[in-house]
């Protein structure tokens, strides 16, 4: 014992702070433990509190009452500030009503936080993206969905976002590079559409008379897919070269692949085109006079038989003022086909008006009356319907390419 003594001594201010530390560390677990038990009762009553405001924001978001919705999500929000799924769905819920500045408000807080995950940052992030795409500040949407894919390239969602705006604003160069890039993560098909956008692309060119550049782009959207719309453009090509040949044998196989597109090559191929150049503008007519009257000298069983064709014929008669020659076809046609459409039967009506045949036209007007639906002519979208006079190769409402279809109603 004699022996610790001066150790005891010269260590003495050492011992006593190890003594005290272990004072202290005793009571800091006892202090704890009563404290968890508290934290976890505060935890359980604030899950039940915030459970009833979800449970009720949940039943007006169901009835649509948006706004109540949003007061019950700004109480949970008081009741706990930490609780990150609430910021989420009231952001959510501000933009989907309209309020996208309080929605921008609430995703920037979230990304503002030191506390807050990665993941849950990116999510905010994106979040943020949708409030500015949706608002309309498209810049701002394009640069925070370009800071998305800055820390993660594969979010198919964001891509095909910018996909979206950039065709939208017809900037195909960008449009084109999304679209490769969302085909490298998506489990989709992109050839298709990436070939329209070459072809969109080509088109500013062939309307700025550069036609070298307009057949580059357009080569690579056949290397994609040969869509209609690449085989019309080709198709002002041939008749801007001269080689009428080559365009005699593509539109007998764009009619035979694609035989309700007949009335639209015409549109495409005529009174769309706008040359800068007076002589080439003269030479291009010249040979499309003598496309179309390839086109009516076809003799092709299938194409013969096939309503648009014909229709497209007739009309195409009857611009040139061949009025007598476009009811001898429609004659024929409908002397063939019984069961003829409104569309074929309306245009019989107006060739018999201009023919003076009343008594005719009057007979064949009150057999269509009988049956006739009170409906338009119109193109439309087969994956979401829409309706439009216009031709579109993507649809303005859900955005698909190719997607148009004739309805061949009165």
């Amino acid at each position: 014992m004699e022996v610790y003594l001066p150790w005891i001594s010269d260590h003495l201010l050492s011992i006593a702070a190890v003594a005290i530390t272990l004072v202290l560390v005793y009571h800091y677990l006892i202090e704890k433990e009563a404290g968890a038990k508290l934290s976890k009762r505060y935890r359980n009553s604030i899950f039940e509190a915030q459970s009833k405001i979800f449970l009720n924001a949940t039943q007006y978001l169901i009835s649509g009452n948006r706004d109540l919705a949003i007061k019950e999500f700004l109480s949970a929000v008081d009741i706990n500030r930490e609780t990150i799924e609430t910021y989420f769905a009231l952001g959510g819920l501000f933009r989907s009503n309209g309020e996208i500045e309080k929605a921008i408000s609430i995703h920037r807080s979230l990304i503002a936080r030191e506390s807050i995950s990665e993941s849950h940052r990116l999510r905010a992030l994106k979040e943020l993206a949708l409030d500015f795409d949706k608002g309309g500040f498209l810049d701002k949407a394009i640069e925070t969905y370009k800071d998305v894919l800055k820390i993660n390239r594969d979010q198919y969602e964001v891509i095909q976002a910018l996909c979206r705006i950039y065709e939208d604003i017809e900037d195909w160069d960008q449009a084109y590079s999304y679209r490769i890039m969302l085909s490298k993560v998506s489990h989709q098909n992109q050839a298709e559409t990436i070939s329209h956008i070459l072809v969109q692309k080509a088109k500013q060119y062939f309307e700025r008379g550069e036609f070298k550049k307009c057949e580059e782009d357009l080569e690579d959207a056949f290397r994609f897919a040969p869509s209609v719309s690449a085989k019309i453009l080709r198709l002002k090509l041939f008749l801007i070269s001269g080689a009428i040949e080559q365009a005699k044998y593509l539109l007998l196989e764009i009619l035979k692949e694609y035989p309700m597109y007949a009335s639209f090559v015409f549109v495409s191929i005529g009174d769309n085109v706008k040359l800068k150049s007076e002589v080439l503008a003269n030479n291009y007519a010249s040979r499309l006079d003598i496309l179309r009257k390839y086109f009516l000298d076809i003799e092709d069983k299938d194409l013969v038989n096939s309503a648009s064709v014909v229709l497209s014929k007739v009309r195409l008669l009857k611009d040139a003022g061949q009025i007598e020659g476009a009811f001898e076809l429609l004659k024929d046609w409908m002397t063939t086909n019984k069961n003829s459409s409104e569309v074929m039967k309306v245009e019989y009506i107006k060739l018999l008006i201009e023919l003076q045949k009343k008594d005719e036209a009057l007979l064949q007007t009150k057999g269509l009356l009988e049956n006739l639906h009170q409906t338009l002519a119109k193109h439309y979208c087969r994956q979401c319907g829409y309706n439009s006079d216009s031709i579109f190769w993507r649809c303005p409402q859900c955005h698909e390419w190719e997607t148009i279809q004739f309805r061949w109603k009165v």
